[in-house]
């Protein structure tokens, strides 16, 4: 059998190599899996989740977060994803949208509950909506119309009756499964 170096493979002694040092960067938790972040760490959030992650379910929703389509939860708190810099997030769990499903592929009660309210008009703000509504759902487990009357996002397309029908079936299939 011909040697490696006999065909133009370059050979490496034995123990000569060294491995490169991890990049410095910010680790970070997104829908339970590891990331580092090594880019800028002023970047917002929302542009780390949809330009490098491309988990494009959060939406830009101005340049304060103002109408709830970019809300995520970071450590359990909702917030919009635009105003958090990733340097804000080191060792912080953060959830989309695209993270509330089960594993196993099976909705949380509030997705399913948008889908059987059809409260899903033109589609941009729900992501919005679903986050804020899981939530609300984990601090006021059976929510009235106040409650939800409180959350901030807004929807032009007029879904908010169903967005509100969706929060209390959700709220109802939670309490019939608990």
């Amino acid at each position: 059998m011909a040697s490696a170096q006999a065909h133009g493979v370059p050979t490496t002694p034995e123990g000569s190599i060294t491995p490169a040092t991890a990049r410095a960067g910010i680790d970070l938790m997104v829908n339970g899996e590891a990331f580092r972040h090594t880019g800028d760490p002023q970047q917002p959030l929302l542009w780390y989740l949809r330009d490098t992650l491309r988990l494009t379910g959060t939406k830009y929703g101005g340049a304060h977060g103002e109408n709830g389509a970019d809300l995520v939860l970071v450590n359990d708190r909702l917030v919009p994803a635009i105003t958090v810099p990733m340097a804000k997030l080191a060792h912080k769990h953060v959830t989309t949208v695209e993270g509330l499903a089960s594993r196993d592929g099976s909705l949380h009660p509030l997705q399913q509950a948008f889908i059987d309210e059809d409260a899903i008009g033109c589609g941009y703000c729900t992501p919005g909506w679903l986050m804020a509504g899981v939530d609300l759902l984990r601090h006021k487990p059976n929510p009235g119309d106040t409650d939800i009357d409180q959350l901030t996002n807004t929807c032009r397309c007029g879904c908010q009756t169903r967005v509100r029908a969706a929060i209390k079936r959700a709220a109802a299939s939670m309490a019939a499964h608990a």
